[in-house]
């Protein structure tokens, strides 16, 4: 039984990273691993991702670049102001401008980043570095 997806496509990722493999196939899939996946391409973590009709949920096929040193989802999902960024990134990142938190906002799933320039809050899902 699945009780966060996001956590487990994450662990997947992290471990196909550790061992070295190219291609992380992740199961089920949903639009906010989609959403992460898409955010993680922008900031040059992975490579590509694509959805894969498995007749069920689908599959997401990441295909990896070795750009990932740790990436985990934060529970519980604290809601976050737009003032409080910093706070946060010195919790959850090793260093100033290294690594992203992925937020949920009333804009989408975005990076710590795009929520300072538009200033809006949210929910924090993870972080990736």
């Amino acid at each position: 039984m699945l009780n966060d997806p996001l956590a487990n496509a994450l662990a997947t990722i992290k471990n196909a990273e550790r061992v070295g493999k190219r291609v992380a196939m992740i199961k089920p899939a949903s639009k906010l691993i989609g959403r992460v996946l898409k955010l993680m391409q922008d900031y040059n973590y992975i490579e590509a991702f694509e959805w894969v009709d498995d007749g069920k949920s689908g599959i997401y096929k990441v295909i990896l670049k070795g750009n990932i040193n740790d990436c985990n989802v934060i529970k519980p999902r604290y809601s976050i102001k737009a003032s409080e960024f910093e706070k946060w990134e010195a919790r959850y990142l090793p260093a100033e401008n290294f690594g992203i938190l992925v937020i949920s906002t009333n804009k989408g799933v975005v990076s710590q980043h795009e929520a300072k320039k538009e200033r809006v809050g949210g929910r924090l899902l993870g972080y990736v570095y």
